[in-house]
């Protein structure tokens, strides 16, 4: 399974050409996305939501609230399990690994605990990841 980062995520929410074209070449239930991801995107659009300064942001907003939750809502998502916890624990233990963020470990936990591919522009901040999988879509 192919899982889409929050960067990739929003791309394809802007309807990238190059995203929506590797979509297409992959079968049904082929791509996903985790509950960090998720979380991620619904609170960008709900800050922007509760921070609109007036009636025309937040009319904005609000659509870019409902058409996200409606794009998740047609991805499988990827939730915390036993394995994907014990990985996400070693992971933070190992030497190397301290300068990558919480959010981007549990990503690769997950990843990993699910022998999915990563797809993200951030290659920098997952390549040091042992056994991680990782594709860019966007560049």
């Amino acid at each position: 399974m192919y899982l889409l980062d929050t960067d990739t995520l929003t791309h394809l929410y802007a309807g990238e050409e190059r995203v929506l074209e590797r979509l297409r070449r992959l079968q049904t239930g082929a791509v996903g996305t985790t509950i960090i991801n998720k979380v991620e995107i619904l609170r960008g659009r709900s800050d922007a939501v509760r921070k609109a300064a007036n009636g025309e942001q937040l009319l904005r907003a609000q659509t870019h609230f409902v058409q996200s939750e409606a794009l998740l809502e047609e991805l499988p998502i990827l939730l915390f399990d036993a394995k994907a916890g014990e990985i996400f624990d070693m992971l933070r233990q190992a030497s190397g690994m301290r300068k990558i963020g919480h959010a981007d470990l549990m990503i690769a936990s997950l990843a990993l605990a699910h022998r999915s591919i990563l797809v993200t522009r951030n290659l920098r901040h997952f390549r040091p990841i042992p056994r991680l999988q990782v594709e860019n879509w966007v560049d």
